[in-house]
């Protein structure tokens, strides 16, 4: 009994850190759709949200980290080094921009709900691999998942419903956000989880400097360089800072079930602020898919688990 104290503290901060990413879902959303701040951000698209995210995150963990641990504290072998930059360009990346653009190209609930089947790839994957057996639970969990997206796209409104390259977006970076976990998942064993957010957003912000240089976006207002400074925070250093919080109070696979309530909460906020609202059948869609991640990501005995981390 005296770890409760610590455990509900533990769910409150992932429970934090799931409203923070579901937040930041439909503030993008608002800024494509023009229904946030009179219109003014517009402009701004999914490549220059992904960009100014990771990059602005990374100019303010590093100097926050160099203070609290020192140059030595933040060393890293040059091959994963090299690892982390590939998580960056083909996990963080890839995953971030995809994602918005499924977000700006349906809607969020469509974006997130897609993306979500993550962990279905990572266990299809560990099976295709022979790392994990073929339990008849997570199996069917697996034709749930598929079973979900069916219905929840399928039902949804015409408007989102023929937007098929959003979709697609969205299963890109669905699988993505997979291949960050399988080839992080030995780093996120070996390091500090902020040393590995620090070098992927290094890596991610580096390329996109060479996709989209500094003079290409200098044409920005103010107000929205403040909103991209204000949307990096929200979406990601905040919520990092409550799931690390809570990782230290709750085990990896709790906190993983906890953070289902992503989805719950981009789909509500959403609803309540941007009018997206669901049918029926969409709810029961997305009741499909909470259901199937969570028993593909039960801890299994017999089998090594790949823990998915959150790169929203």
């Amino acid at each position: 009994m005296a770890n409760k104290p610590h455990h509900l503290r533990g769910y409150l901060y992932i429970a934090t850190a799931t409203l923070l990413w579901g937040t930041a879902a439909s503030l993008g959303r608002a800024a494509f759709t023009g229904r946030l701040l009179g219109g003014s951000l517009v402009n701004i698209d999914p490549l220059i949200l992904s960009q100014c995210r990771t990059t602005f995150s990374f100019l303010i963990l590093l100097p926050v980290l160099l203070i609290r641990r020192g140059s030595h504290g933040l060393r890293l072998p040059m091959p994963d080094l090299g690892r982390t930059f590939l998580l960056g360009v083909f996990g963080v990346a890839v995953s971030n921009y995809f994602y918005y653009v499924a977000i700006q190209r349906t809607n969020v609930a469509t974006a997130i709900v897609v993306q979500y089947t993550a962990p279905v790839w990572v266990l299809l994957y560990m099976l295709l691999v022979g790392k994990q057996k073929a339990a008849l639970g997570r199996i069917v969990a697996v034709g749930f998942a598929v079973l979900g997206i069916t219905v929840f796209v399928g039902m949804g409104p015409d408007k989102f419903r023929v937007d098929l390259f959003g979709v697609i977006a969205a299963t890109l970076a669905a699988f993505s956000f997979a291949f960050y976990n399988i080839a992080g998942h030995n780093l996120l064993a070996r390091y500090d989880h902020w040393l590995i957010l620090l070098y992927t957003t290094l890596g991610t912000a580096l390329v996109w400097l060479i996709i989209n240089p500094p003079w290409k976006i200098a044409h920005y207002s103010g107000t929205q360089w403040m909103f991209l400074l204000i949307f990096a925070v929200v979406s990601m250093l905040a919520p990092f800072s409550f799931y690390f919080a809570g990782l230290k109070h709750l085990e990896p696979t709790k906190a993983i079930v906890v953070s289902c309530l992503e989805p719950v909460f981009s789909i509500v906020i959403a609803a309540i602020t941007l009018g997206e609202l669901m049918r029926p059948g969409q709810i029961l869609g997305v009741a499909l898919v909470l259901g199937a991640i969570i028993v593909v990501q039960r801890p299994d005995r017999e089998n090594p688990e790949v823990v998915i981390e959150p790169i929203e």
